[in-house]
């Protein structure tokens, strides 16, 4: 490297690191409600006979929402249409989704009615006249007939709850009216003016949704025929604080235009989402300081300094996701703290090539930057490919995953990116900086890639003959496999209530209880076929299918009976339509997946290494699946994130050794397949393993400390990292050996030799 480029990557690298610390230090991170609490709500709209629900109507509809919620006081909520007919709101701090939901999903149909008469009897249907008779509010047991309506809820300009002390009123609510609507205000209650003291037909009925919310009387300063002019109005009846300024909310926001119908629901309490956030940063740095510790260990200087670049790229990573504004999630921390194996796999396979350069005989040199530069160059192909494997799983996670998997799969692009700056760019400089010392130069075996390493010695002194019994191996991962789709065919898969549809709620409760007497406490409260369990200390988990926000409750509270007090940490609501929907999304992400990698590989690599790498792919993701039928494990959405990362670590592994399979074939072009295989496995297996602690240092450590949330998805993706370098050994290489035996590449066609002829064309 030149010094003049060497001076500019150093510039551009403490640029890169600069801008993500002042970023970091100055910006706070946008969190999801999963780790910050609230309550999300994904509302569908649907159609009526005379409206059809597309994204205008939709569109339209977002908009009265929006003025419900900003009426409702919810400090930065969030709400944003997806596709053409589901709206998605977020509403940070809200715990209690019973309320939120009634307002924000009501069509409230506001009208205003004069009153005719009191009846002792309702009557089901309005009357032919457009009457109607309801329930007085004032006087239970009592009705009121209504003429039809005289004003609707469209000519309301505004509504606010206020508290009128001064008249002993209470709460009410002020309305104000826009246009000629004010003038059918003064019309409406100037005739009910004319009526006599005591009649009903001096009141005016206000109509939310077939309800009625309020039914004033005029008071005998309101002048007959004239009426209240001025275009306001007051709403009283008894409300609390609450109930004035959910129905305001109501008033202000109008009138649905399609109606809605919330389709999955989901509320976290702030404690779960802080105590998120410390497990995975603390895992985070627990497989940092243990992965540091492991990786100068085995290279030593170099290790050190690449322990330097895995810190400044988790900087660079971080200041990422915040400059892109992308939310961070708890699927998202995983991710986050995934890429960190990623990373320590680039640093790996440079330091492992700079190593073979050093050693081998015919370049030993005094001079180290010449292997360096080396490995760096000969690291970069593996590199490349298995960064873009893993990258089109994190592309796909975007593309398909609906909510917080989405962040997941932005969070694992960006490690993907800046592990790419910090060992191709950060790693190099330092590296190279290193080497040019004196004291480095005349101790060398500091630098640890000066001798071969015990693995790789071992190696060499008994070299594995494994392709020799090549269909051995692949009987046995052949009975894995069966092994893993009997689970599935004989146990079946667990299918969370995002691909089922239902409801799953999380309850923090004062006392410990064993599973039976929670059970038995839901069941007395009418949910006999909930699914119930025990989670920590004090912590109660229920199933169950699609249930109200008034059956939580009830369910909630039936645990506080035997529990004590029921705090709600988790509740997750998922419709059926939504839950299909999910599903069928879940497949195509695995199948696009696998077609991608498939195409990929077969444009960087022959088809014959392609599909060996794909099969040993599909193989890992059936075992994965297979562990989770006979542990009786769901299967949710964090587990298709952690199964599509499964496909791209487990063909990032298989790259790499394909990588190198290629290249011995180039230097060996009649060399024998079995052999090449063999010495490919030989000679990436340390790599294979020190990648595969940094990666098991950072899961175990996920596994352990990121609670119940985060245990399925480290389990999955550990038995996926363990499998995936099982099955490049014993399912891709064999697979590969076979099919090159099989269908061998055809040799170059030899250019036509010239023929010389005299005049006569006779061949001379």
């Amino acid at each position: 490297m030149s010094s003049r480029a060497t001076i500019w990557r150093a510039l551009a690298a403490l640029a890169v690191v600069a801008v993500s610390l002042y970023i970091a230090l100055t910006t706070t991170p946008r969190l999801g409600l999963d780790l910050k609490g609230g309550t999300r709500i994904v509302l569908e709209t649907r159609d009526t006979p005379t409206v059809k629900a597309d994204a205008a109507a939709t569109d339209r509809a977002l908009e009265v929402l929006r003025q419900r919620v900003d009426a409702l006081g919810v400090a930065e909520p969030s709400l944003a249409r997806s596709g053409d007919n589901r709206i998605v709101v977020e509403l940070p701090g809200v715990q209690d989704p019973r309320k939120a939901a009634e307002v924000i999903g009501k069509t409230a149909q506001l009208t205003f009615h004069p009153v005719q008469q009191a009846t002792a009897g309702p009557r089901s249907a309005p009357a032919a006249d457009g009457s109607r008779v309801l329930p007085d509010p004032d006087a239970p047991g009592s009705f009121l007939r209504l003429g039809p309506p005289a004003l609707t809820g469209d000519g309301v300009k505004d509504a606010e709850a206020t508290f009128d002390g001064q008249t002993g009123r209470g709460w009410t609510v002020d309305l104000s009216f826009r246009g000629d609507a004010g003038k059918d205000w003064a019309r409406i209650t100037g005739e009910a003016a004319c009526a006599a003291p005591g009649d009903p037909a001096r009141r005016v009925a206000i109509v939310l949704d077939d309800k009625i919310v309020s039914a004033p009387g005029m008071e005998q300063s309101v002048p007959c025929k004239a009426g209240i002019t001025g275009g306001s109005a007051q709403i009283t009846g008894g409300f609390d604080s609450a109930d004035a300024r959910d129905l305001a909310a109501l008033v202000k926001g109008g009138a649905l235009p399609v109606p809605v119908t919330a389709v999955e629901q989901s509320t976290v309490g702030p404690t779960l989402g802080a105590d998120a956030i410390k497990a995975s940063a603390l895992a985070a740095v627990i497989g940092l300081v243990c992965t540091g510790l492991f990786i100068i260990a085995v290279y030593r200087l170099l290790g050190l300094l690449a322990t330097i670049a895995l810190a400044l790229y988790g900087l660079i990573s971080y200041a990422a996701v915040i400059a892109l504004d992308a939310t961070l999630t708890l699927p998202g921390l995983a991710g986050f703290v995934l890429a960190i194996g990623i990373a320590v796999d680039a640093n790996v396979l440079v330091f492992e090539r700079a190593r073979e350069e050093y050693v081998r005989p015919t370049t030993r040199t005094p001079d180290l930057r010449r292997p360096l530069r080396t490995g760096f160059s000969k690291a970069w192909s593996a590199i490349t490919d298995s960064h873009v494997t893993t990258l089109l799983a994190a592309g796909l996670l975007f593309v398909f995953a609906i909510g917080p998997v989405k962040g997941f799969g932005v969070t694992l692009a960006i490690g993907v990116l800046a592990s790419l700056i910090s060992a191709m760019v950060i790693t190099r400089l330092l590296a190279d900086w290193a080497v040019r010392r004196s004291w480095v130069t005349r101790r060398p075996s500091v630098t640890g890639i000066t001798s071969k390493g015990r693995l790789r010695t071992r190696l060499e002194k008994h070299p594995p003959r494994l392709m020799r019994h090549r269909r051995r191996w692949l009987a046995v991962c052949g009975g894995l496999l069966l092994f893993a789709l009997a689970g599935i065919g004989v146990r079946g898969l667990e299918f969370g209530v995002e691909f089922t549809g239902g409801r799953v709620m999380q309850y923090a409760t004062e006392r410990t209880v064993d599973a039976d007497t929670a059970r038995q406490a839901v069941a007395d409260a009418g949910f006999p076929r909930a699914v119930v369990q025990t989670s920590g200390e004090d912590g109660i988990t229920v199933r169950t299918g699609e249930v109200s926000n008034q059956e939580q409750e009830e369910i909630r509270a039936a645990l506080g009976k035997v529990a004590g007090e029921a705090t709600v940490e988790r509740d997750e609501l998922i419709g059926p339509s939504l839950g299909s929907e999910l599903r069928t999304q879940a497949l195509i992400a695995l199948g696009v997946a696998v077609a991608a990698q498939l195409a990929y590989l077969t444009i960087r690599f022959r088809w014959t290494f392609a599909a060996s790498a794909v099969a040993a792919m599909v193989q890992d993701v059936l075992l994965v699946v297979g562990l989770f039928a006979w542990l009786g494990k769901p299967v949710d959405s964090v587990f298709l994130a952690a199964l599509l990362t499964v496909v791209g670590y487990s063909v990032n592994d298989t790259v790499v050794v394909l990588d190198r399979l290629r290249e011995l074939r180039r230097a060996s072009p009649r060399g024998a397949w079995p052999e090449l295989a063999d010495k490919a496995v030989a000679q990436t297996l340390p790599r294979t393993v020190n990648t595969g602690m940094g990666a098991l240092f950072v899961l175990i450590a996920l596994a352990v400390l990121g609670g119940d949330s985060l245990t399925d998805f480290s389990i999955a993706l550990l038995a996926g990292v363990v499998v995936g370098i099982a099955s490049t050994v014993f399912t891709a290489m064999p697979l590969t050996v076979m099919l090159q035996i099989r269908r061998p590449e055809k040799p170059a066609a030899r250019p036509a030799r010239a023929v010389k002829r005299d005049k006569s064309g006779a061949v001379v």
